[in-house]
């Protein structure tokens, strides 16, 4: 037979990982609220029954006040499930049996999991299931789904709850939910339960963790620990990836090398080859080797972060910020998921239950300097503001500048949420319920694991997509010629005039152009415009390209041009897609792309232009 199980439960009490553990599935699991904001299906077996497992986001009531909420009581109330799996954190059973007795009001079979035994036990608390079982009439059973105990009777529980609603009497299953909307009486009913089933030997368990969060939240350390940790995060990156990149970058390089040799000797007329070689697979072996490496670096350390339990205390300092901008303070999880990818942070604002404050978090995501924008920001800052440095203190100062970039970058998306909730989408901030996690110990291989398949691998297959036809129109625009030089000339002439007021000049905003599709091809781009090569170059000497950009014109004004310039300019094709899935409006979809340009544009201007009149002053 088939039947269609749902899993519902609070957030964060390991619903996607019971939900994967039984399917065999990679439902993204994380250690903080908000995670499910979509329902996935599965499908399992057992016996010759077979289930359709459908994980419900996390909810806390189905008196629904949330996206979230809502989708959850539909589906119960409405989706006919044949029995509903309720998952509880057994660290906090009388938060979580609420929920339970709000489900057990319908007239849908329900079982009761009390998940996390394991971390219910370091922390010297017990739970009856028997009693709990007797007193919510439902069988009771205890799991630890991260180490798969007591799964096993997960479904002859189900079918035990099918035959006992198949045979009761009709009193028994006829309350109606709508009709018991009794809050305090729920309530009520939670505390006498666990007054009987719940014993805590240790009364001050959570000590720990609160002293961890006057330490990580505390107006006098938060933001400090916070710049701390962003730093060692951008340190670790830059240092680590630097020798697997280059590896990769010479490996990549050399075999298209030899493709073309083959080609060569195999008497191949260059217009076949040229476009797909020097073309094509050219700058798809340049976002490879400059993307991959700090990825596979930055998103495990990210989510160790993530399951470790930080990132809400993140939205818990930041909050008052955004609640001053008339935001929410769940923007502060988008941003953070922004930078590894952009598309990744406008994906996950479907967290932020309000319309009007999920629009300003998707326009102002961008604002955040994603993975592919970090060779731009670094190259700029080792070659203007770290020259002669090596080793570690290079790697240290360049870390140190990309922190105070995404420090700024923050003030910016501050300042483009006051902006918009003054003008396009007026409004109060509304208030939400910020559920700070147990600090739990990363589980090192899953994170890995999940990091490299979920995310790294996810966003660079997306990367290399978009970036395969911009490798062709860069080709094109570089060897085909009109009069007496190429399209790509014209198009730099065309726009100097107005990168000059920019404090740019016309090929390092036309290598933004270009590099739209992938940011990591702004840099290279712009080498082979200078040297007026046909494809993108393989230069690794920084010597060479600093005394490249002075020749051309570059002085540290242009470098803090271009770094602003590339903090804020138009999201990448990936971002420009998400977006437009995500609002489903074009109009929407180029305002995100207008706001973040205006704002580099406006930037850049007032900063060229003070810097040129500071300068005029102070010149003898």
């Amino acid at each position: 037979m088939h039947k269609t199980v749902a899993l519902a439960g609070n957030p964060n009490v390991g619903k996607s990982t019971l939900f994967n553990a039984l399917t065999g599935m990679n439902q993204h699991t994380g250690n903080w609220p908000g995670k499910t904001v979509s329902c996935a299906q599965g499908i399992c077996r057992h016996g010759e029954d077979t289930y359709t497992l459908v994980d419900l986001p996390g909810c806390y009531s189905l008196m629904a006040h949330s996206e979230e909420e809502e989708i959850a009581r539909d589906f119960i109330c409405a989706g006919h499930p044949d029995a509903v799996i309720a998952v509880c954190d057994a660290t906090c059973l009388e938060r979580n049996l609420n929920l339970v007795l709000q489900i057990l009001s319908t007239e849908v079979p329900v079982i009761l999991c009390v998940n996390l035994l394991d971390e219910a036990k370091k922390k010297k608390i017990s739970v009856n299931l028997k009693l709990l079982s007797q007193e919510l009439k439902i069988p009771v059973i205890g799991i630890c789904a991260r180490q798969r105990s007591g799964l096993n009777q997960i479904f002859p529980a189900v079918q035990q709850a099918l035959d006992t609603h198949r045979n009761a009497s009709p009193d028994q299953y006829s309350a109606k939910f709508l009709q018991d909307t009794q809050t305090a009486a729920f309530i009520h009913r939670c505390e006498a339960i666990c007054r009987k089933a719940v014993r805590f030997e240790n009364p001050h368990y959570d000590r720990f963790d609160r002293r961890l969060d006057h330490i990580f939240t505390s107006r006098k350390t938060g933001f400090s620990i916070l710049f701390l940790l962003l730093l060692f995060l951008f340190w670790i990156t830059i240092s680590g990836a630097s020798l697997p990149s280059s590896l990769l970058y010479d490996g990549l390089f050399w075999v298209l090398e030899q493709l073309e040799k083959l080609a060569i000797n195999l008497q191949i007329p260059e217009i076949l080859y040229a476009p797909v070689l020097s073309g094509i697979l050219r700058v798809l072996a340049w976002v490879v080797s400059v993307m991959l490496p700090p990825m596979a670096i930055f998103f495990p350390l990210f989510t160790l972060l993530e399951d470790f339990g930080y990132l809400p205390r993140i939205a818990f300092c930041l909050d008052r910020c955004f609640q001053k901008c008339h935001a929410c303070g769940k923007q502060a999880l988008t941003v953070c998921m922004g930078l590894g990818c952009n598309a990744v942070g406008v994906t996950g604002c479907r967290i932020i239950d309000s319309p009007r404050e999920r629009m300003i978090a998707v326009l102002t995501n961008s604002l955040t300097p994603c993975n592919g924008r970090f060779p731009v920001i670094l190259t700029v800052s080792s070659l203007f503001f770290f020259t002669g440095n090596t080793g570690i203190s290079a790697s240290l100062g360049a870390a140190f500048v990309l922190t105070l970039v995404i420090l700024f970058s923050i003030s910016m998306t501050l300042l483009a949420s006051w902006i918009l909730s003054k003008t396009l989408l007026r409004g109060l901030p509304s208030s939400f319920t910020l559920e700070l996690p147990p600090y739990r110990r990363p589980q090192f291989f899953k994170v890995f694991l999940r990091s490299v398949l979920d995310r790294t691998v996810f966003v660079l297959g997306r990367a290399v997509l978009i970036a395969a036809p911009a490798g062709l129109l860069i080709w094109i625009l570089a060897n085909i010629q009109l009069g007496d030089t190429t399209i790509l000339r014209h198009c730099v002439s065309f726009l100097d005039p107005f990168a000059r007021l920019l404090g740019l000049d016309g090929v390092i905003l036309m290598s933004f152009l270009l590099g739209m599709p992938a940011n990591e091809i702004v840099i290279p781009i712009m080498l082979m415009t200078y040297l007026a090569q046909g494809s993108i170059l393989q230069v690794e000497d920084l010597a060479f390209i600093g005394q490249l950009l002075a020749d051309n014109g570059w002085t540290w004004i242009t470098a803090v041009c271009v770094l602003l310039f590339s903090l804020m300019h138009w999201p990448c094709g990936t971002t420009i897609l998400t977006i437009h899935r995500e609002t489903g409006s074009l109009k929407w979809t180029l305002a995100a792309i207008l706001l973040p340009t205006l704002m580099g544009m406006t930037a850049c201007f007032l900063f060229s232009s003070c810097a040129q009149l500071f300068s005029f002053f102070l010149s003898p």
